[in-house]
């Protein structure tokens, strides 16, 4: 387990709409539960109940995670005067966020892309607090993430989906540096269990020179 911020993307549907209320919003899941995802080196899976509202206390809607940005929308304590509510559902997060197309040239452009179609995923950013690894003797273990710490943005992606090659031939630094953290995850991970399993092993040394 690290305190290193994450990001991960899931290919998914978002979708644009006219709301009486709120004018245009922007609606998609950027966190799913269950779904494993190939990050090369091993595989990654977000356990149900690993978000809670504490995660969700300041949460900024962007674009690729571009963090230099203005906030197209953000959620506040996610509270129903925020300009973005986020619902934690069994099958993970979903996101609505009120778009202001007509002052915001940024928020016209991303209403735009998505009615089109170009942009089709979502991300977001975060830190772990909990985690359970299953096969750390294999070439591919997996990461269940059970617990959440913060949540900092979810933005919608030009890339939906990737893979460890493609992430390097586009130099993408934010994500290569969440997929670092990942890594010195499975290594601590890895360092622990074989603690353990020298600890057992002295431990059963130890009986059978009793005996």
């Amino acid at each position: 387990m690290t305190n290193n911020i994450e990001t991960r993307t899931f290919l998914c549907a978002v979708e644009r709409r006219d709301d009486e209320k709120h004018g245009r919003v922007i609606e998609g899941r950027p966190i799913v539960f269950g779904q494993r995802t190939d990050l090369g080196f091993c595989e990654e899976e977000i356990r149900a109940g690993a978000v809670s509202e504490e995660a969700l206390k300041d949460v900024r809607f962007l674009v690729n995670h571009n963090i230099d940005m203005i906030p197209l929308a953000r959620s506040r304590n996610n509270n129903e005067n925020s300009t973005m509510q986020l619902t934690v559902d069994d099958e993970g997060v979903f996101m609505r966020a009120d778009l202001d197309i007509e002052r915001n040239q940024t928020a016209a452009e991303l209403d735009s892309a998505v009615e089109r179609g170009d942009v089709s995923g979502m991300s977001f950013m975060f830190t772990v607090d909990g985690e359970e690894w299953e096969g750390l003797d294999s070439e591919r273990p997996v990461r269940h993430i059970t617990s959440i710490s913060q949540i900092f943005e979810v933005s919608a992606v030009t890339w939906p989906a990737y893979e460890q090659t493609s992430i390097n031939a586009r130099s993408l630094d934010s994500v290569k540096a969440s997929l670092d953290s990942a890594k010195e995850a499975l290594e601590s991970a890895r360092r622990s269990e074989e603690l353990r399993k020298q600890i057992i092993e002295r431990s059963e040394t130890l009986c059978s020179k009793k005996d």
